[in-house]
């Protein structure tokens, strides 16, 4: 049975409140978010691991311990993650720790992501044969859709989506969901124009799910087109994509959050003034925060990379380092990051302890 409910403000206020009075947790490592939700700055990320059994059990756990913890409430997947395996990795713990009475749903914030083709991992059919019977022949996906082999944005493809994605996360409300990779994936082959078109057409949908209450808020999740420079063939302005909410959903639009990758060697977001806001140009972190939009960041390890040579700053590990200076960016909600191993949950959860650093100190390492 799906949990009823989504992250409201008293629920997440409330795990906040829990998690600073029985852990002792600072409490700097909450955010005010869009929506006036309660965020903690560290979140799970889930995209990493084989489409198979361990790796299933050992999400699920990585889940219930970060969420017991008191050191996160913030879950982000995408249904192509795992083909499928990920939201349903994640379904478990939310349901597990929901009906021992160890978490209520409403203290949960959880985001997924679509546009990518996401065949069932479960599925004994072929990845190709999956997406032909469940997708192309019931009507879900026209094959004219379809970009670059792998990426669809159209009403009913999304549409398919989200359903899936409620059933595989267990849930009748999702808190986010992102339009995946879009314009990275969508204007190389489509150009701007037409991308902006099948924007509103999807922002028009999720509108509708706001309505419906099955969805709390939508965003954009990228990985090139809001840092790269304006030439860059993917560019992409914030802006746009806010105008567009406005044009669908008026001033209370939906269009409330994106994430984009940012760690020591991709620092972009901070760096690079290219995004314009009412005719200036500005560094993506202060675009969001002037129109309204939260930033969640990915890859604050760099794939590992970070973790095994990044610096180390005040008794920090480099892994602890790189997240510590991930979650200080000014204007951050904060970093998710996958982890699934008792030693990397440890070391990682530890940073909860500890303020975000100062704007001098976060500037330090940029220097």
């Amino acid at each position: 049975m799906a949990l009823p409910g989504r992250a409201t403000p008293a629920g997440t206020r409330r795990f906040r409140d829990r998690s600073i009075k029985d852990r002792a947790l600072p409490l700097e490592h909450f955010r005010d978010a869009p929506g006036g939700l309660s965020l903690s700055s560290l979140g799970l990320g889930t995209y990493i691991g084989a489409p198979d059994g361990p790796t299933d059990l050992a999400v699920t756990e990585a889940a219930m311990i970060c969420l017991t913890s008191g050191r996160v409430n913030v879950l982000d997947t995408a249904i192509n993650y795992r083909h499928q395996r990920a939201e349903r990795s994640l379904g478990r713990a939310i349901q597990n720790l929901v009906a021992k009475g160890e978490l209520r749903r409403d203290e949960l914030f959880v985001a997924t992501k679509h546009g990518y083709l996401a065949p069932d991992g479960e599925s004994k059919q072929g990845a190709g044969r999956w997406v032909e019977e469940e997708l192309i022949g019931t009507g879900a996906l026209d094959p004219a859709d379809i970009v670059d082999g792998s990426h669809a944005m159209s009403r009913s493809y999304l549409a398919d989506q989200f359903d899936r994605s409620r059933t595989n996360l267990g849930v009748e409300a999702i808190d986010l969901v992102y339009a995946h990779n879009a314009p990275d994936a969508q204007i190389p082959t489509v150009g701007r124009e037409q991308f902006v078109e099948r924007l509103e057409e999807a922002f028009a949908l999720f509108e509708t799910f706001r309505d419906a209450g099955t969805l709390g808020a939508y965003g954009i999740a990228t990985w090139d087109s809001l840092r790269v420079p304006r030439s860059a063939p993917q560019y992409f302005a914030l802006e746009t994509a806010v105008r567009t909410a406005r044009k669908v959903g008026g001033e209370h639009h939906g269009f409330r959050f994106v994430q984009f990758p940012f760690n020591l060697a991709m620092p972009e977001a901070w760096t690079a003034a290219n995004q314009p806001v009412g005719g200036s140009l500005r560094s993506l972190f202060d675009a969001a925060a002037r129109l309204g939009v939260g930033c969640f960041t990915s890859v604050p390890l760099l794939q590992g990379q970070l973790a095994r040579s990044g610096p180390r700053r005040q008794g920090l590990s480099p892994a602890q380092t790189a997240l510590q200076f991930a979650r200080s960016a000014p204007g951050t909600v904060g970093p998710v990051i996958g982890q699934k191993g008792s030693h990397h949950l440890s070391e990682n959860l530890e940073v909860a302890s500890r303020r975000p650093w100062d704007a001098a100190t976060f500037g330090s390492l940029l220097a």
